[in-house]
């Protein structure tokens, strides 16, 4: 652990190599003031050397540099004339005018003491919140449901918000639309029935000397008695407009107090629940920060923190959650959203070196193999194929695992390319396994892949025999699964397609050596590394239909070598999209109804499973019942949301699939999914709930046959029909262009989709911010 001398001289040298311009701290060097001062008395450095340069850094910014430069000095006397008299230890920062001299001896820090230092602290910043003074059984409960169990996850469970109180705006100077924090006390709180006694309306008007505003919340009773007339209230949110006067829907609320009201600072503001309240996490927090942060071992260099003007370690955390001013949060925020895409970054690369360190099975085909499996194809691979079937030959004949993200758009062709790959392993005897997310899904590639692996030519044999590829799903039960299982252990089954049952305990490979992965998002680190164990240093190829900007797959697959597939085959027809008024919904039921006239089939996307308690925006289970019975009500269709158990899904999509179901209506939970070849029609209502990549997922089902396909976007209002999104779709059927659009829009999250591990971790950091990356 640095002494705080040797932060002091490491600010202090930072402001002489910058001319004495005071940007050695964010803020200048006197808002380190209070935070060194208190760390030096911890440290029992000399009352009267802190005295005097806290005394000289207070006054500091008033100085002009030549001023500036003979305080420095004056500090670094003091801290000399201070350590010879009063005998202190070596600790002592080194004067910069020493680094000249070259007989004078320097003092420094024992590496050995420093260590133990930083161990001493590491193994206290571990102990479990109970144990730590102040916080309590109750109080660590509470906090564990954030994940928060020791001092160091406190001092990293940071504000969801900041009040600032020294930028509030007065009631009648609020505009609408604007997103604010309103201090007010409450004049009138009351509730009433609405919509048939089915829900309850919570009103209340605060007001601040100025002007008085309307807050509303629904089914939030509890409210009335909590905030009393006469209580004095923070309340957050965006204001909107009802007959005219402004209002506050669903707002945050919270009640505060004087002395929080006079702080004139901005004010952290914390996640919380039914067993703590802000004003006591604020105050446990508050003694946190300011006792543990100085402490906190920066990881980082000195150098690399200079040059690239990163806040300590220690200064980022304490000005995150207790910032001087907005400026200081935002080099905080900075600073610790470098260090989690660093991490990040270090952790994938580590991944990988420790990937390609083990040795492979290397498999080798003629090109003569190659291209008699080519010519047998009914068609011609587009050079982006024949580029991805290259790079995946030299990586098998390599000798170290390949590692391979293949990233193509819908129908660009990569089950091709993975047959392919299956094919250049089994022409040695080894086995392969397909991992899909879901069963349909695995079923799709079980007859995609049977079809090409078992094809023959005049002259040449296939390159697998039907017995020798097998489905494996949670149905397959009984002697068939049995058979399955035997198959593996003897090798007479080369390869095995399946979900998560492949992972399981029972299922042996005799020879496993090459692991394909669909849709890697759907799958975590941990079920990618529980497949490999079923074979010796395998081989594995991830494919993933969703297009992932370049500095994203960098940083998110990184472990991963990538190849891109960018174009699609020849003879595949664009899907013709619109945007329509909310009002002409019915133009895209007749679309509907004359396409299943003609033997196709449609889908239907809404935003929710079932409407909110405010009844914002159209659902799945209204809107089924609804066009069943008064829109669509002599055709049959199928219902599909996140709520079905996972055999319910397959059962509809199934249905939808052999075509006895005309329209299927739905959630997101389509976005990745089967193909249907006969479906022609995507309507998306509330398109401009989604993100451009959702959108393109979704329009993807469609176009997948012959026939053109249409897809229509409906936004929820006049507003919306603006939407930028939207506009894009119309504009381009390129994947990797609406990717990199989602990304400078909307951020890496809507084609992520599931979470990965390590991105739970990402608390200040923001994928899309190519900057940091």
């Amino acid at each position: 652990m640095q002494s705080p001398l040797e932060k002091l001289n490491k600010f202090l040298e930072l402001e002489r190599e910058q001319n004495y311009e005071n940007r050695a701290v964010v803020g200048g060097l006197d808002k380190a003031v209070p935070y060194w001062e208190r760390e030096a008395r911890a440290y029992q450095l000399p009352e009267e050397l802190i005295s005097f340069i806290v005394e000289k850094l207070q006054e500091y910014p008033r100085l002009q540099p030549e001023q500036r430069k003979e305080i420095i000095q004056q500090i670094f006397a003091q801290i000399e004339t201070c350590g010879a008299s009063n005998k202190a230890p070596a600790q002592l920062v080194e004067h910069p005018s020493r680094h000249s001299s070259k007989g004078s001896q320097q003092p420094s820090v024992k590496k050995e003491t420093r260590e133990e230092d930083n161990t001493q602290i590491s193994k206290i910043l571990q102990t479990p919140l109970e144990r730590v003074s102040g916080v309590g059984k109750k109080t660590a409960d509470a906090l564990e449901k954030f994940g928060v169990r020791t001092l160091q996850d406190l001092l990293y469970f940071f504000p969801r918000r900041y009040d600032d109180y020294s930028r509030l705006k007065p009631i009648n100077k609020l505009k609408y639309g604007d997103e604010v924090t309103v201090l007010g006390v409450i004049q009138a709180i009351a509730s009433r029935p609405v919509r048939d006694g089915k829900m309850q309306l919570i009103e209340a008007i605060i007001t601040d000397g100025t002007g008085t505003l309307r807050l509303s919340w629904f089914n939030k009773l509890w409210y009335v008695n909590r905030f009393p007339k006469g209580t004095q209230v923070a309340v957050s949110g965006k204001l909107d407009m009802y007959l005219g006067k402004l209002v506050m829907k669903d707002p945050e609320i919270e009640e505060i107090d004087r002395e929080q009201l006079h702080t004139s600072r901005i004010v952290p503001v914390y996640p919380l629940t039914s067993e703590l309240n802000q004003k006591t996490l604020r105050r446990l927090m508050y003694k946190t920060i300011m006792q543990w942060a100085p402490k906190v071992q920066d990881f980082l260099p000195t150098s690399v923190r200079t040059s690239l003007k990163l806040l300590e370690l220690g200064i980022a955390i304490s000005q995150t959650h207790f910032p001087d001013s907005q400026d200081s949060l935002d080099q905080a925020r900075w600073r610790l959203a470098f260090d989690e895409i660093f991490l990040l970054q270090l952790g994938v690369l580590r991944q990988k070196l420790s990937w390609k360190s083990l040795p492979a099975r290397v498999f080798e085909v003629p090109d003569s193999w190659i291209e008699q499996r080519l010519a047998l194809l009914p068609y011609e691979l587009t050079n982006a194929q024949k580029r991805a079937i290259q790079e995946i030959r030299i990586d098998l004949a390599s000798g170290k695992p390949m590692d391979r993200l293949l990233q193509g758009d819908v129908g660009s062709g990569k089950t091709i390319v993975a047959a392919m790959a299956i094919g250049m392993v089994t022409y040695h005897g080894a086995q392969a396994a397909v991992m899909a997310p879901t069963s349909i899904l695995a079923e799709q590639h079980y007859r995609n892949l049977s079809r090409v692996l078992t094809q023959s030519g005049d002259d040449l044999p296939a390159i697998l025999q039907p017995e020798q590829i097998r489905l494996l799903t949670s149905d397959v039960r009984g002697a068939e699964r049995e058979d399955i299982l035997n198959g593996l252990q003897n090798g007479s089954v080369k390869l095995l397609i399946g979900t998560h049952a492949l992972i399981e305990d029972p299922v042996q490979f005799q020879d496993l050596q090459l692991v394909v992965i669909d849709e890697q998002h759907r799958f975590g680190v941990s079920q990618r590394a529980a497949l490999r164990k079923k074979g010796n240093n395998p081989h594995l190829l991830v494919m993933t239909a969703t297009p992932i900007p370049r500095s994203l797959a960098l940083t998110i697959y990184g472990d991963l070598d990538l190849t891109v597939m960018d174009e699609m085959p020849p003879g595949r027809q664009p899907v013709e999209t619109h945007v329509l008024h909310p009002l002409e919904r019915e133009r895209a039921y007749q679309l509907i109804r004359h396409e299943i006239s003609n033997g196709h089939q449609a889908y239907i996307i809404y935003p929710m499973v079932e409407q909110n308690e405010n009844g914002d925006g159209l659902s799945v289970v209204q809107e089924f019942s609804r066009l069943q019975k008064e829109v669509f009500p002599d055709l049959n269709i199928g219902m599909m949301h996140g709520r079905l158990k996972p055999e319910e899904k397959d059962e509809v999509m199934a249905r939808f699939r052999d075509g006895q179901y005309h329209i299927l209506v739905s959630t997101s939970v389509i976005e990745v999914g089967v193909d249907v070849p006969n479906a022609t029609v995507m309507v998306i209502e509330g398109a401009n709930r989604f993100g451009l990549a959702q959108l393109h997922q979704f329009r993807g089902r469609v176009g997948r046959g012959a026939a053109k396909s249409y897809c229509l976007l409906i936004p929820e209002s006049d507003d919306a029909l603006e939407n930028e999104r939207l506009s894009v779709m119309v504009e381009t059927n390129d994947g990797f262009v609406l990717a990199e659009r989602d990304l400078q829009q909307r951020g890496p999250g809507e084609f992520l989709g599931t979470r990965q591990a390590g991105f739970t971790e990402l608390k200040m950091a923001n994928l899309t911010d190519v900057h940091i990356i």
